[in-house]
């Protein structure tokens, strides 16, 4: 039976891309409208007019190149994998003519997939059918939560003030500082290729700046003396207000400071009378994903990230 392969022709065929389902399908519409998404993205595998398979790509600001793979989706029919697996091979062929290092794959999942036999299958499946074209898992992620019903997080008696960021140089420094004995995965690979001083400014220029929040609100958290201690960066993406990032310089580790830099961060993005805080960080961090338990963040589904580098 013939498989036809190829790109959505506009919005009007969203209905057609969303004959598989997926949580992200609810943004395609916004996403194409604002830009972080085009057609030619978008692909489908049909059979008798009807998707056996669908992937896509998104991008971060309108304008820019594909950032990461989201949509990877085949039905329960014989042969979807390998019909989905075609339609990656001739969708990458067209959006990356070039060749080059593929943009990673992320999938959200539920918080308890790994104990759900469905949600398990799933994601596995789409795993192992990735890994067969040369990708590898690179890290699981918690997804977390803070809603305004749980009231800010306090902190006991604080030992940080909180100044705001001065300058580019001010934050790359720390951001250096902090890169050293990091436990994000993403991170850690990134040291694999550049130093931590070029990682910071590539973080800084390609990042942070990004966010269509006001730069005013990142805070660098000081002891009494002036000395500083790590620093916050509460933000808006495209979706929803976050905590785009948050660290400790190495000297002071281990003595609690990261519960102040996360309640300053929380409490002034609830001063803006936001809906929710959302926030990330790998399964491995431990210390980090405690912090976020203890300022009463919940973790509302997980994240699985893979690369082909």
């Amino acid at each position: 039976m013939t498989v036809l392969l190829r790109p959505i022709t506009g919005p009007d065929e969203l209905p057609l891309f969303r004959q598989l389902t997926y949580q992200l399908d609810k943004e395609l519409a916004r996403d194409l409208a604002e830009g972080r998404r085009r057609p030619e993205w978008l692909w489908v595998a049909l059979r008798d007019d009807r998707v056996v398979a669908r992937l896509g790509w998104w991008t971060i600001r309108a304008g820019e190149d594909p950032y990461v793979l989201d949509f990877f989706d085949f039905d329960d029919s014989p042969g979807s994998v390998d019909v989905a697996l075609k339609l990656f091979e001739a969708a990458t062929a067209a959006v990356f003519p070039a060749g080059g290092t593929l943009p990673q794959y992320i999938r959200f999942t539920p918080p308890d997939w790994h104990d759900d036999p469905a949600a398990n299958q799933v994601v596995t499946a789409r795993i192992a059918a990735l890994e067969s074209t040369g990708a590898k898992l690179l890290v699981e992620r918690l997804r977390l939560e803070w809603l305004p019903e749980r009231g800010v997080p306090e902190v006991g008696t604080p030992r940080l003030s909180f100044r705001p960021v001065n300058d580019r140089a001010d934050l790359v420094a720390l951001l250096t500082d902090v890169l050293e004995g990091t436990l994000d995965a993403h991170s850690q690979a990134e040291l694999g290729r550049m130093s931590a001083a070029e990682q910071a400014a590539q973080q800084y220029d390609e990042e942070l700046l990004g966010y269509p929040s006001p730069r005013d609100w990142w805070r660098i958290g000081v002891l009494d003396d002036g000395t500083p201690v790590g620093f916050v960066i509460p933000a808006r993406n495209s979706y929803n207000p976050i905590i785009a990032y948050i660290g400790v310089v190495p000297a002071h580790r281990g003595k609690g400071y990261i519960d102040e830099l996360l309640a300053e961060g929380t409490r002034l993005l609830a001063a803006q009378d936001v809906p929710r805080v959302r926030a990330a960080t790998d399964v491995g961090n431990v210390p980090m994903a405690k912090a976020f338990a203890r300022a009463g963040y919940h973790v509302f589904e997980r994240q699985i990230d893979m690369t082909w580098e």
